[in-house]
């Protein structure tokens, strides 16, 4: 008996949205367009967060990297940091005793230009120079050929390990990029190694680059270049040692008195990414606040659409209680109405929010993501909405008199 009146009061509800249809549906929208802020932002921030955390654990979190600073302030005045030399990078790397895996890289440019026969790239190609070590200590892995060798540092060989989108974009199928030479910024360079397929945002791409021998790079005038210093030891755990080590060691490297600053930053992989996942949190909280704002206006304008329904229909309330109808009823089937048209909104937002959140993740190259979470958030979020925005008016049919209600016009 209790499920065929609520049967019943849900039917009368989608009766009452197809008899005021413009006005149902411009309220659906509004529930609508804020479900879809709060579900899209939200399966896009996941999206995000995903392809964040599968990046960063393929560099892994036990990796350092020292880089000079730019520019410090004494006063009033901006005092500019020397880069960090080849040949204190290199000095380094010989001298660091500590069980960890040292590689010293610079990048020349992130707009190169590279050619193979009549195929050209745009310029959008980052050229770094690297040694033996580069690719281990940036996470990445090679595919088909082999790494920059420590024959090729020593010689200054024209050699390049390329990635994969760029092999995609030169080479036909039925070519081979190993052994293949490429023009990168008017040099010849021989193909040794193309990447494993790497993640894509932002910009960046490890599918977008070459690495040359840093030797090479530094013979062809690269003594202008800020070269660096990736440290990756054996595991997180060995970093904090190896952090102490390499602020030790970098200071008499640099020839740096006991009271003076540093003059170059160690920075770690793993404050890359928190401070990321903290930007993430962030924006989800915002996303949260905008939905709430959204559907605070649909609940406003559901009571409003339901106070004008209860007085239209105050001569049907009055009937319905001269034939017996209770106020329990009345008052149920005008929350009914309610839910019903906030469940609508939610439906048709959680399918906008999901499409829009996945468009982002297609474009980050991930699977499709469903965010139940947020979908059940949203869901009853609707819900809520719903008892808010219909209580008062549903109390009021409720109320109603019906030899008043029976009188009205």
């Amino acid at each position: 008996m209790k499920n065929n009146l609520i049967k019943e009061n849900i039917f009368i509800a989608l009766d009452s949205v197809r008899t005021h249809r413009l006005r149902a549906v411009l309220t659906i929208l509004i529930i609508a367009f804020g479900i879809m802020a709060l579900v899209g932002i939200l399966t896009s921030i996941e999206a995000i967060r995903f392809f964040l955390n599968e990046n960063f654990s393929r560099m892994g979190s036990n990796t350092l990297t020292v880089e000079g600073r730019s520019v410090r302030i004494e006063g009033e005045q901006a005092k500019a940091y020397r880069n960090i030399t080849y040949e204190e990078a290199k000095k380094f790397k010989e001298r660091f005793s500590y069980p960890a895996t040292v590689s010293v890289f610079t990048q020349a440019t992130g707009t190169a230009t590279v050619k193979y026969q009549q195929e050209k790239t745009n310029p959008n190609i980052s050229v770094y120079g690297g040694d033996e070590n580069y690719l281990a200590t940036s996470g990445e892995t090679i595919a088909r050929g082999r790494n920059i060798s420590k024959n090729d540092i020593a010689k200054g060989m024209h050699v390049t390990v390329i990635g994969d989108d760029l092999a995609k974009s030169l080479f036909q199928p039925n070519q081979k990029p190993i052994g293949s030479f490429i023009s990168i910024g008017g040099a010849k360079y021989q193909v040794v190694g193309v990447l494993e397929p790497g993640g894509n945002a932002f910009g960046f791409s490890s599918g977008k680059m070459c690495v040359i021998p840093v030797t090479t790079l530094r013979n062809q005038g690269g003594s202008q270049y800020r070269y660096k210093v990736n440290i990756m030891t054996e595991g997180p755990e060995q970093l904090g040692v190896a952090e102490s080590e390499t602020e030790g060691l970098f200071r008499v490297v640099r020839e740096l008195n006991p009271g003076d600053q540093n003059d170059f930053r160690i920075s770690k992989s793993s404050s890359l990414a928190e401070s990321l996942f903290e930007n993430i949190r962030t924006l989800r909280l915002a996303a949260v606040i905008i939905g709430v704002i959204t559907l605070l206006g649909a609940a406003i304008g559901l009571m409003n659409i339901m106070l004008v329904s209860v007085t239209e229909r105050t001569r049907e309330i009055g009937i319905r209680k001269a034939i017996g109808a209770k106020s329990n009823t009345i008052r149920n089937q005008f929350l009914a109405e309610a839910i019903v048209i906030a469940q609508l909104g939610g439906i048709l937002g959680i399918i906008f929010g999901v499409l829009i959140g996945n468009a982002l993740s297609s474009l980050l190259g991930i699977g499709f993501i469903m965010p139940w979470l947020w979908i059940i958030a949203g869901i009853t979020l609707c819900f809520i909405v719903a008892l808010v925005s219909g209580i008062i008016p549903a109390t009021k049919a409720a109320k109603l008199d019906p030899v008043e209600s029976l009188r009205y016009e």
